[in-house]
């Protein structure tokens, strides 16, 4: 045998070797040169074939290692490739079958890294830095622990090997000597071999204990990374397969749209004149008119209500304002009642509002490859992705939470409202509002740091002021609170769980949102939709909403029923599009709303309501007679220059501007993200990773005195001990739900310039 005996191959180490290899009945066994690297077994006819020929290569990923006899062993990826193997010796063949192991183990380890391994930046900044190298660091330390085992195993076995035979020789020596002077030497030399092969071979019981213990341990987490693997390629070929239909669909699209009539090649053109005299042709159009898999059919229909409806809101409008809370006219109640107010807080503010900035460095054109970053991303959870800043905006997580209070005017309407019913209008238009600020909004927000906060204080210019900080790094969580003198409080706890998919990046926020109402004691709580990036590798990025959400009213058992349709290419709908329907604790109807996620919201109030035809899969849509709508809630335009400035809003502009007396945990403090809104992108990076080691080592060590506060190593291995600063964990008797509220103390400490108690994480 020319191979030297490496140690037991370890990741990136390769095995070389002669073997024998059953070739048929009339060659019988012919000798090969085999070579075992990354995860594949190869062989040629000399070692000279090596660099232009090779005779075979079987993946280990999917092979089965089967041992015949002390020599012999076979080597079967299910019966189209199948090796018969025989070594020279049996220490021989114990040594390649160590080597195909661990190099099998290692092959299946590297395709559910791909997924479950991504823990290289745990949870989050986008290298997330907890955990030290967290999973990733922590599979390559155990792979190194147990390559270690294995070694000690095979020099074990080599050492009893050897010694067993020095045994063997010394009792054939014993039996052929006579009783004589010799006696007494040769007893001596049997007894020290008999006692260093009973020492080899409780190191071998020993070594072995421990292996098993260890394999023991992992065997678990490395099924579950193969088994979520394999649901990680199902699911990217229903996404290819997905891709294909809609290539599919865009060529019949197309062949159909080349033969149509000028004048259906513009709906909105179709739709203004002519519509009389051609329903039939439309009719038979039908079968041409294209959806791809995501379009639903809408659940319901509004048409105007009958005249006697009008005539009866415009002369009983105190009626309908005790039934139901909202008429015609009542979206200008509010600003009347503004006006004529004499407390009203605009008569009486008398010191200047200070004045925010309005324009922030201009994004650096950088070029970056994203395929070369991307393409071993698929798979992976966001904030597991290790990413720099050039996927960034100069804005923290905790500051986009913040950014909901954009159209904190809705909840100053709707604490002045009357009825619930009209309350939950409002709130729904709020919560539809928190969406328009994403519309461009492709650049990821910096995850925060463990303990990190942020404030937003606009008490003077509009009445409240908010506070965000990461209560949480496992799972990853930040907490809100939002304080109005206008009588509402707004809280969230939000944590984000998120999948790249190579065509599209999906973002499922986790946790709810809850607003009280001061006056009607009226407690709504609800959820966030999924959020979709598409054309992550090729095409110019966009950004979708889909999903619902239900606004409940636990004090009424009020509940609004939102509905974000999903993008469709060949829908008829306005893209970006919103409906609800606001029903009391009966489920009866009283308000519709419509409108686009980017744009605007009405609503209109439900006169009457009745079940409708069947729609396209056979569901009876209900038909709401209503008045005509109003305009509830409208975006406001972006400033001038925001393309070059991230897209950011004007409260966006304003959020990352410094101030004085803001805690030393404040986002605005943050070194990297202060950098890239300068436009030095390079310091950014690097300040970047240097931030997140700096969280690893912290993590760390809040394990290692977590380990010494617990009986169980592994309980306190996975035990986040971090205790937020300002907020604190409580089950919310109203809505059952656990999350993370505002305890108090900071704005005191803020005006008391007591930042002591506040870590040090910049």
């Amino acid at each position: 045998m020319s191979e030297p005996k490496p140690p037991t191959p370890t990741p990136g180490d390769t095995y070389k070797g002669w073997l024998f290899k059953w070739t048929n009945y009339i060659k019988g066994y012919q000798r090969r040169w085999f070579v075992l690297s990354n995860g594949l077994l190869s062989y040629y006819r000399t070692q000279a074939e090596m660099g232009h020929t090779c005779r075979g290569t079987i993946n280990l990923a999917t092979a089965n290692i089967t041992v015949e006899d002390s020599c012999n062993f076979v080597i079967s990826n299910g019966g189209a490739q199948t090796y018969h193997l025989k070594a020279s010796s049996e220490v021989e063949r114990q040594r390649w079958i160590t080597a195909l192991e661990l190099a099998k183990a290692k092959a299946v380890r590297m395709q559910a890294e791909s997924d479950d391994s991504g823990d290289d930046c745990p949870t989050a900044p986008p290298s997330a830095g907890q955990g030290g190298g967290c999973r990733n660091s922590e599979i390559q330390s155990t792979l190194r622990t147990m390559g270690s085992k294995v070694e000690d195993l095979t020099t074990c076995n080599d050492l009893i090997v050897k010694h067993g035979s020095a045994l063997q020789r010394s009792l054939s020596e014993l039996e052929g000597i006579r009783v004589g002077g010799d006696m007494g030497e040769k007893i001596r030399q049997v007894t020290e071999r008999a006692t260093l092969f009973r020492i080899t071979s409780n190191a071998m019981i020993n070594a072995c204990r421990d292996f098993l213990s260890l394999a023991q341990n992992h065997s678990k987490r490395w099924q579950k990374a193969l088994t979520t693997e394999r649901d990680q390629r199902i699911r990217l070929e229903e996404t290819l397969e997905q891709l294909a239909k809609q290539h599919n669909h865009l060529e019949r699209a197309f062949r159909g749209a080349t033969v149509l009539p000028s004048s259906f090649s513009n709906p909105a053109l179709g739709n203004k004149g002519g519509v009389s005299g051609k329903g039939d042709a439309s009719d038979e159009d039908d079968d041409n008119e294209f959806f791809d898999a995501m379009e639903d059919p809408a659940e319901f229909i509004t048409v105007p209500a009958d005249p006697k409806y009008h005539r009866r809101s415009n002369s009983n409008l105190s009626g309908f304002s005790s039934e139901t809370g909202i008429d015609d006219q009542s979206v200008n109640f509010d600003e009347l009642s503004m006006a004529s107010n004499p407390e009203s807080p605009q008569t009486l503010e008398l010191e200047p509002v200070r004045q925010r900035r309005t324009h922030i460095p201009d994004k650096p054109n950088y070029y970056l490859n994203l395929w070369s970053i991307m393409k071993n991303c698929i798979g992976k959870e966001l904030s597991k992705i290790p990413m720099p800043v050039n996927f960034n905006e100069p804005l923290s997580m905790l500051q986009r939470l913040s950014e909901d209070l954009e159209y904190y005017e809705l909840l100053d309407k709707g604490a002045k409202c009357q009825s619930s019913l009209e309350q939950m209008c409002y709130v729904a238009a709020f919560t539809v509002s928190s969406y328009s600020t994403t519309v461009h909004r492709t650049g990821k927000p910096f995850n925060p740091l463990l303990g990190e906060t942020f404030e937003l204080d606009r008490l003077r210019e509009c009445g409240y002021r908010s506070l965000c900080e990461q209560v949480s790094h496992h799972p990853p969580a930040a907490a809100h609170h939002a304080l109005s003198e206008k009588g509402w409080t707004l809280r969230q706890e939000i944590s984000l769980a998120s999948k790249f998919r190579g065509k599209y990046l999906s973002i499922m926020p986790l946790g709810s949102i809850q607003c009280l109402f001061d006056k009607s004691n009226n407690h709504y709580s609800w959820k966030k939709v999924t959020t979709t990036v598409h054309n992550i590798i090729v095409g110019k990025l966009w950004i979708d909403q889909s999903g619902e959400i239900d606004v409940v009213n636990h004090k009424t058992g009020d509940r609004c029923h939102l509905k974000f349709a999903p993008y469709s290419y060949f829908s008829r709908d306005v893209p970006r599009k919103v409906t609800g329907v606001v029903t009391d604790k009966d489920g009866k109807a009283h308000y519709v709303l419509s409108g686009t996620w980017d744009e605007k919201m009405e609503f209109s109030r439900v006169m009457q309501s009745s079940k409708g035809e069947n729609g396209t899969e056979g569901k009876q849509r209900t038909v709401y007679q209503t008045l005509k709508a109003k305009e509830i809630w409208k975006k406001n335009p972006l400033p001038e220059g925001a393309e070059s400035m991230y897209f950011f809003s004007t409260l966006a502009l304003t959020l990352n501007e410094l101030e004085e007396g803001v805690a030393p945990t404040d986002s605005r403090r943050r070194p990297d993200q202060r950098l890239m809104e300068d436009g030095r992108w390079d310091e950014a990076n690097a300040e970047k990773q240097r931030l997140e080691e700096k969280q690893r080592t912290v993590r760390r060590e809040r394990e290692r005195e977590a380990v010494k506060a617990v009986c169980s190593p592994e309980e306190g291995a996975h035990q986040d001990n971090h205790q937020a600063l300002w907020f604190e964990k409580i089950d919310d008797p109203v809505s059952g739900e656990t999350l993370h509220i505002y305890k108090g103390g900071y704005w005191e400490a803020k005006e008391q310039g007591g930042w002591d108690i506040c870590p040090d994480i910049f």
